[in-house]
């Protein structure tokens, strides 16, 4: 099937909840395999008065109807915004956008309610909105499709990260740190049933809480707070022994699990030990290096199989120095060669946006976005819902 290639708008907006990222790729199919061209990347920061309307519906435990159906109207509304400021800054003309939303929801294992055991997830910004907005058509809400399909909804990433990433010779671990931290393991040759994908544990999420509470900024610019404290490794080790760290792949966390509840009991734990700002925060930085080090080294390194290992990071993470010194420190000595995505010549910012990108494409052309493998699932699922103009 000959396939015409296609110029794509993929939109994301993580768990931090800072703003958007677009992406716009070119997609076409050369010899059976799917490639992938960066035209443009641009991000895009909520205005605080949207994004604390975004946090405070996270895992919200009231609210009003009312108040989530504008909330998904105003979100559609900055998707939009978002998608037409960067098509237009760079001239480009859409075939197509993929908009994964912003989560306010996602329980990932079955919970009973009202009669029922289920799983679920809501991520908000009305489709409808940016179809009008942009005049293409939009594939939005990737995640059902695969939890009706046995799978938590998540990751969902791997798609891309196989595609652009997968080698012949050398094992490859693509670390996504955003609010939330995620890791896809690629061995030396693999296929897609082979690689090995799931949530470490707290990104920039328990960071980015302690900064806004402590220092009144909304994330600690290149670290350069955490870098004047001392890291608290009882603490550490305590918050370490939490059962999600145990639980084998596939997994997923978010909010539910490492948000504002989470970071308020860290916090009266590194108080016990120390009344110091910087203290807290190298120690939250700390927490996220090592439950990532120790989810490599527990789950993923011996699949490696002694093979070269490069580690490659992205995500808002990558930027903040202090946390890749100790991501450094501690995977190096596993063998593995860190590095920040850029020098593959993808911007950090760009990657999770250009993976919905491939995604919507995928399934405008009826093909499966999930890897069961990475989610759980029982079986591929075609992801997403199309919303036409």
């Amino acid at each position: 099937m000959k396939v015409k290639p296609m110029i794509v708008a993929g939109v994301m907006s993580g768990t931090s909840a800072d703003g958007i990222d677009v992406a716009v790729v070119r997609i076409e199919r050369i010899r059976a395999r799917t490639k992938l061209t960066l035209l443009a990347h641009e991000g895009f920061r909520y205005p605080a008065a949207l994004r604390s309307l975004v946090l405070a519906a996270m895992n919200a435990k009231s609210t009003s109807t009312a108040e989530l159906a504008w909330l998904n109207w105003r979100l559609g509304i900055a998707f939009a915004d978002a998608v037409k400021a960067t098509i237009d800054r760079h001239k480009l003309s859409l075939d197509l956008v993929g908009c994964h939303g912003q989560t306010l929801y996602h329980q990932a294992r079955p919970t009973s309610y009202a009669g029922k055991t289920f799983a679920c997830t809501w991520q908000a910004g009305e489709a409808s909105l940016i179809a009008a907005e942009t005049g293409v058509p939009v594939v939005s809400n990737f995640r059902p499709a695969d939890m009706a399909a046995g799978g938590q909804g998540a990751p969902l990433v791997p798609m891309l990260d196989y595609v652009l990433f997968a080698d012949s010779k050398s094992g490859r671990v693509l670390q996504n740190i955003g609010g939330i931290a995620n890791m896809t393991a690629m061995p030396a040759a693999c296929t897609a049933d082979e690689l090995i994908a799931f949530d470490t544990g707290p990104g920039n999420m328990v960071m980015d809480a302690l900064t806004q509470k402590l220092f009144n900024k909304s994330y600690d610019r290149n670290g350069s707070i955490a870098a004047r404290g001392q890291v608290l490794d009882s603490v550490v080790e305590q918050m370490l022994r939490n059962p999600y760290f145990a639980v084998k792949p596939p997994r997923t966390a978010g909010r539910e699990e490492f948000g504002r509840e989470y970071a308020a009991k860290f916090l009266t734990s590194c108080r016990r030990v120390s009344r110091k700002g910087e203290d807290a925060l190298a120690t939250a930085t700390a927490l996220t290096a090592e439950s990532i080090a120790r989810s490599f080294e527990r789950f993923v390194m011996k699949s490696m199989q002694g093979k070269p290992i490069d580690y490659i990071v992205s995500g808002g993470g990558a930027k903040n120095s202090t946390l890749m010194r100790m991501l450094k420190v501690r995977l190096e000595r596993l063998g593995c060669k860190v590095a920040a995505i850029e020098s593959f010549g993808i911007p950090a910012e760009a990657k999770e946006a250009a993976a919905f990108a491939l995604l919507a494409w995928l399934t405008w052309h009826r093909l499966p976005g999930n890897i069961p493998a990475a989610t759980g699932a029982k079986r591929p699922a075609i992801l997403g819902q199309i919303t036409y103009v």
